[in-house]
């Protein structure tokens, strides 16, 4: 039992940085303290130190050397994911690392022994599970609602323009992928951890608008273990704006869609057999937000936090959880590359997500 706040590490310093800040700012997130910032640009790891009264490095070791945290909080980009990762295990950290856990499913694998043999924490953020419109539907799925489940879909309908690739790391394999491995990866891991286990795909991708090594644009097909058929439709060639993120299920005896930009908005709750909650249910687990990150990121970290205080290494999504995840998207792609039906049973590996990273 931690009788004190956990103290908090981050690298990485950019985007998705800038959401855990307004997050940390809004009250929310309890009992941390954040102590020392990194990032390759010292200018940005010098603002958040800035901020939050903490110690800004230019070294990555030296910052876990010297500050000692209970946590480290990985935001660099996709691919360096991996690296960071085992070097914070190296030093004896617990770690939250953002989607994709790691760019390879063996990586993760690898990374798991070690933080269970070093007694870590090795957890990811695929934060929507945590959405209410995700946690009502999940019961409902358990309470079998909807009987014989006949499709689902999911919709990601983003803007990006090309500025957004326009660096180091966005849209390339060896470090990000496209749509379906950048944005499309949390409603895909939505859809897997309701209804999954998924046997099997098969995916195309594209570039519609923007320049890019990977996607803006993929579909595909899906067939699950339950023998219901499920859609994929993901771009960032939306204009002007990011209009929609959306999850819905067809059932013998019912059908809910959860939309809104971040599945955050229960659009459509429709039972045969209703019950007298189903009224309210749509108000009650419905959010607003200001962007597709949604706000679940608040109790996630909570949730880490509470189980760090406790004395516990079990994170609020496991690496072996988000594991699944990494695998269908592998499929994806692999499909793309075959131009055929891929069987998750085979565990297949793109040819190109992640390539240059192997060994």
């Amino acid at each position: 039992m931690i009788n004190r706040s956990i103290r908090i590490a981050v690298i990485g310093c950019g985007r998705v940085a800038k959401h855990y800040k307004k997050i940390f700012n809004s009250g929310v997130v309890s009992n941390f303290a954040l102590i020392g910032f990194h990032d390759i640009l010292s200018e940005r790891s010098q603002y958040f130190a800035d901020h939050f009264n903490a110690k800004s490095f230019d070294n990555f070791e030296e910052m876990l050397e010297v500050t000692k945290p209970d946590l480290l909080l990985i935001l660099t980009p996709s691919g360096l994911h991996y690296e960071h990762t085992k070097i914070a295990f190296q030093f004896g950290c617990n770690v939250l690392v953002e989607k994709p856990i790691t760019m390879i499913p063996e990586q993760a694998i690898e990374l798991d022994k070690i933080a269970k043999s070093k007694d870590l924490m090795y957890g990811t953020a695929f934060q929507n599970r945590l959405n209410p419109a995700i946690i009502a539907l999940k019961k409902a799925i358990a309470n079998n609602r909807f009987g014989k489940i006949i499709t689902a879909t999911i919709r990601l309908r983003w803007c990006r323009y090309q500025d957004y690739y326009e660096d180091e790391w966005h849209g390339k394999w060896a470090h990000d992928g496209g749509v379906i491995n950048q944005q499309a990866i949390h409603h895909v891991d939505a859809i897997n951890w309701l209804l999954g286990p998924i046997n099997s795909v098969n995916a195309t991708i594209t570039n519609r608008l923007n320049d890019l090594e990977a996607e803006d644009t993929l579909v595909a097909l899906m067939k699950f273990k339950n023998g219901s058929l499920g859609t994929i439709e993901a771009t960032t060639a939306a204009r002007p704006e990011d209009f929609e993120a959306s999850l819905s299920i067809v059932g013998e005896k019912g059908m809910v869609l959860v939309a809104g930009i971040a599945l955050n908005k229960i659009e459509t709750w429709k039972f045969v057999d209703s019950i007298i909650e189903d009224e309210s249910i749509p108000r009650q687990f419905s959010q607003n937000v200001e962007t597709g990150y949604g706000i679940s990121h608040g109790p996630l970290l909570q949730k880490t936090i509470e189980s760090l205080q406790r004395g516990s290494i079990k994170p609020p999504i496991s690496a072996k959880s988000a594991l699944q995840t990494s695998r269908l998207i592998h499929a994806l792609y692999k499909s793309d590359e075959l131009q055929d039906w891929v069987n998750l049973k085979d565990k297949p590996i793109s040819d190109r997500l992640g390539k240059e990273l192997r060994s």
